[in-house]
């Protein structure tokens, strides 16, 4: 206790000289990294003073847990050989959880006895490598273990707030199941959003196929439907409608392809661009039309 006790006036002395301990802290002023920079501070000082390292099951549980969130799950496994208790604390392993897969049905269940949120991360890495090579193997896995139930919304939502799953298997298994696929675009917001912006958001959580097809079609059809469904005012303001944006988005992917294929020598022009989309969409004004443009020009591809 008085070790403990000792540490903690350490740690209220040095409060002071918080600014100099990180140039991260200095110049963005992080708060999160202020108890990391602190603590090592600490451990540093209070080591050298002892003549070793110090261990971090001497210092204050919330100390000793503050300094092992920063680490992954494979260093927080090894941590957890040498500190067992602080290694397998389950605050710090179902923040891993959570920050890699979002979303899980198990989440909002009331979770049994002698439950390991250090034991639902293994499944949870062992389902996404087996969803990386076979998508219905992966899911029908994640079911077997009560991490999901078989229910569009859950999967749709699961799969939008995960970032380990392969994108081409991802798009195999949204082309086989197209309920999930309806309740994955229902989850974007494109409210107040410029078009080719909003187009570069959903291709990025649902890539779009490499050649034109029926899947590639469909992407669109369900994009250009949600897109008015968010933005109401704005479709009624340019005279927007479904089908205008399905144009719009068809001239976006192909101006893209034009402007940043090294294939393509004489690029598109602006005038171009203008007069052949007016041609398809009929009440859509030059102006808008253009600055469609000049966000393809400026940012790059929609789809990339």
């Amino acid at each position: 206790m008085q070790q403990s006790a000792s540490y903690i006036a350490k740690l209220s002395n040095i409060q002071q000289q918080t600014p100099n301990l990180c140039r991260r802290c200095r110049m963005e002023s992080k708060k999160k990294c202020v108890p990391l920079c602190l603590s090592l501070f600490l451990l540093v000082t209070v080591g050298k003073e002892q003549h070793g390292f110090i261990d971090l099951e001497m210092l204050p549980p919330e100390l000793g847990i503050t300094i092992l969130s920063y680490l992954n799950a494979t260093d927080l496994c090894l941590a957890g050989c040498v500190w067992q208790d602080l290694g397998n604390d389950e605050y710090l392993w179902q923040g891993l959880c959570k920050s890699t897969w979002g979303h899980c049905s198990i989440y909002n269940r009331r979770l049994p006895g002698g439950f390991s949120y250090r034991r639902l991360y293994l499944q949870l890495d062992e389902g996404s490598l087996t969803f990386n090579s076979n998508p219905q193997e992966g899911i029908g896995y994640f079911m077997s273990k009560g991490i999901l139930v078989d229910h569009p919304t859950e999967l749709a939502k699961f799969i939008f707030y995960t970032r380990r799953l392969n994108w081409k298997m991802l798009r195999i298994y949204l082309d086989e199941r197209r309920d999930v696929l309806d309740e994955l675009v229902t989850l974007h917001n494109f409210s107040n959003q410029f078009l080719p912006n909003a187009l570069r958001e959903f291709f990025r959580h649902i890539h779009a196929p490499e050649e034109r097809g029926e899947y590639l079609e469909t992407l669109i059809t369900k994009f250009s439907h949600r897109f008015c469904a968010c933005n109401p005012s704005l479709v009624q303001e340019l005279g927007l409608s479904p089908d205008a944006v399905y144009v719009l988005c068809y001239s976006l992917i192909l101006l893209s392809i034009d402007l940043t294929s090294p294939h393509v020598k004489n690029k598109m022009s602006k005038r171009e661009f203008i007069r052949n989309t007016r041609r398809a969409a009929h009440n859509v004004s030059d102006d808008f039309v253009g600055h469609l443009y000049d966000n393809i020009y400026l940012i790059g591809h929609v789809a990339a």
